[in-house]
């Protein structure tokens, strides 16, 4: 029994226990939700008046907000509204100044359309007056309107040539005296420096021999050994009745050359053979050719030129067996490039390139007898060929006029080029040449209106021209020499310059009784 009760009452005292934990358990969580709900109560109150008195705040801004913008916008609108009415203003008075001037124009038109109509009426009656005037000198006269313009154009042409013939001869004239003194000295300066032989070459190759008997020997058996020469250099082989003598003729110099050393050397040998003609043909082109290359390297070497490519070295040295006029063109190239260098340091211009330009000027001529066209034109391709400057080429191709001359260096070369052609007895032409060029003179000159006589003198270096004096004034005397040196520039080749000299004599007679 009294197990039992220690058994019962502890479990009792727990279940007791127990339940009083859960009351007190139960009204300490009540106290707390009721402490919680009232904080929670409060802070919705708090937020609630805060939020009203926000709400209210911003009420009162927006309405101060959309006051101002008010405000402005009327404020704005009635500057508007003034700017506005001060633009019609303005343009209500446009619009009546305007109809003012309209107004006035329209006065004005009429008085200036009452105005026209007595000018037009006034140019009738003027018009009308004119033309029985017209009608009237008609009459007195004995002459056209169109006859009378003709008459005074006419006289006005005459009077404005007559002015303009004196005014050029003044600027000539004052030109002349400015330039005559300065290009004397510095030509004859050049000339004193540069002195050359006055000898023209022989273009005739002539070969003479020990004795008549050679020709035979020469000839061959049937004609074999002069057809083996001939056929060996390309030249022909005159012999005739000239006594101990063989002419050799042909156009290329060089071959001409060979052919003249080989028949030496044949001579010579004795042995004339169609063999040894071939071998000392051959021995022959070989001299010829290394005394080319000698000529071109001793004329570089004599003008100071040393960067010549060598071919062109070759050419100037083709050139001492070409002749011109009877001038040899190696030594006539030598002379225009040491006059060129000489002008060109008297005026300051470019030395080397005048004294190049008047080496090579003449170059298309060694080959002029090969390839088609003018020396002039060969020797600008070859130097273009060979890399020249485009100031050489220029120097060729304007040294006879065929293009002028931009150059002070193109121009010094043209000069010395006549220069060396016009010196006495640097050329000669044959007498049938001669006859001609002194007949195209007289021709060009009798060609022109009011010439009564004239004269080819100086070997034709001068051309004298008697003019009718009633037919040419003294001013048409100067275009009439202007006239005649275009007309003999244009149609005729010659040598350095012509003088043209118009003479005009006037004589009045009188007898006294």
């Amino acid at each position: 029994m009294d197990n039992i009760l220690l058994i019962v009452l502890p479990l009792v005292a727990l279940v007791i226990g127990a339940f009083l934990g859960y009351v007190y358990r139960r009204s300490v969580a009540e106290a707390k939700v009721g402490r919680a709900e009232d904080s929670v109560k409060r802070l919705v109150a708090d937020a609630q008046k805060k939020a009203e008195a926000i709400k209210k705040e911003t009420v009162l801004e927006a309405k101060e907000e959309i006051h101002n913008l008010r405000s402005e916008f009327e404020k704005e609108s009635k500057d508007r509204r003034n700017e506005i009415q001060r633009i019609e203003r303005r343009l209500a008075q446009r619009e009546e100044a305007l109809d003012k001037k309209i107004a006035g124009t329209e006065a004005k038109e009429e008085q200036v359309n009452k105005r026209l109509k007595e000018v037009t009426k006034r140019k009738e009656d003027i018009d009308e007056t004119f033309q029985q005037q017209i009608e009237q000198l008609e009459k007195v006269s004995s002459m056209t309107t169109e006859e009378a313009k003709a008459l005074l154009l006419e006289k006005v042409e005459q009077e404005t040539r007559r002015d303009m013939a004196v005014y050029v001869r003044e600027i000539e004239n004052k030109a002349k005296d400015e330039a005559d003194s300065k290009s004397r000295e510095i030509i004859a300066n050049a000339i004193q420096k540069y002195a050359a032989d006055h000898v023209a070459e022989n273009t005739v190759s002539v070969v003479s021999l020990p004795s008549d008997e050679m020709k035979g020997r020469i000839i061959g058996r049937e004609g074999r050994n002069i057809r083996a020469l001939e056929t060996a250099t390309g030249i022909d082989l005159i012999i005739d009745d000239t006594p101990e003598a063989v002419i050799l003729s042909g156009f290329d110099p060089i071959r001409r050359e060979i052919a003249r050393i080989a028949l030496e050397k044949l001579i010579i040998d004795g042995r004339i053979h169609p063999a040894r003609i071939e071998e000392m043909v051959n021995k022959a082109r070989k001299e010829v050719d290394k005394e080319i290359r000698t000529a071109g390297e001793q004329a570089a070497f004599d003008t100071g030129i040393h960067n010549l490519h060598a071919e062109i070295v070759k050419l100037l040295g083709r050139l001492k067996y070409r002749t011109s006029y009877g001038q040899n063109v190696l030594k006539h190239s030598l002379e225009v490039a040491h006059l060129s260098a000489v002008m060109a340091a008297e005026l300051g211009a470019n030395v080397k390139l005048a004294k190049r330009g008047g080496l090579l000027h003449d170059i298309g001529k060694a080959v002029d007898h090969e390839v088609e066209g003018p020396h002039i034109q060969i020797g600008a391709d070859l130097a273009r060929k060979y890399r020249e400057s485009n100031d050489v080429i220029h120097c060729i191709q304007a040294h006879h006029g065929d293009i002028e001359a931009q150059t002070v260096e193109a121009v010094l070369v043209q000069s010395a080029d006549a220069i060396s052609a016009a010196r006495p007895g640097a050329r000669r032409e044959s007498l049938e040449n001669y006859i001609k060029r002194l007949e195209a003179l007289e021709e060009i000159a009798n060609s022109f209106s009011g010439v009564e006589k004239c004269y080819a003198i100086q070997a034709g270096r001068e051309v004298r021209i008697l003019v009718k004096p009633e037919d040419v004034d003294d001013a048409g005397m100067h275009l009439m020499a202007k006239d005649i040196v275009k007309k003999i520039e244009k149609d005729l080749d010659y040598p350095g310059q012509i003088k043209v000299n118009v003479i005009r004599e006037t004589r009045s007679i009188d007898f006294a009784k």
